[in-house]
């Protein structure tokens, strides 16, 4: 069952580290809630979830959207880090789900 659009319980949140062991004190509960978390979170937090493949993971088993974590995983052979991976995956998980949480001026580069 896909969850894209449901709040979910603190059990299936994603919860965002910036190395193992060191929680950011953030999680997201929705894709919307997602979206808005990687507009602020430590860009350090960003790329450790990223090479790791936790936000496919998440997104396949918890949200059960495969194509878009099909297409995050792809990212990773452009070898993108810092701002410019942060703006690509705002980008496509936005266009994924017609959402528009921009909050920061860097979005509507």
């Amino acid at each position: 069952m896909s969850v894209k659009n449901k709040e979910l319980s603190k059990e299936k949140a994603f919860y965002f580290f910036t190395a193992i062991g060191n929680y950011t004190g953030e999680n997201a509960t929705s894709m919307e809630d997602f979206l808005k978390k990687m507009e602020r979170i430590d860009i350090k937090s960003i790329e450790f979830h990223f090479y790791r493949g936790d936000f496919e993971k998440w997104i396949t088993e918890i949200i059960g959207d495969k194509e878009l974590a099909e297409q995050i995983k792809k990212l990773k052979d452009q070898n993108l880090t810092g701002e410019k991976l942060r703006n690509r995956l705002h980008q496509i998980i936005s266009k994924r789900y017609g959402l528009q949480v921009c909050s920061h001026k860097r979005w509507h580069k």
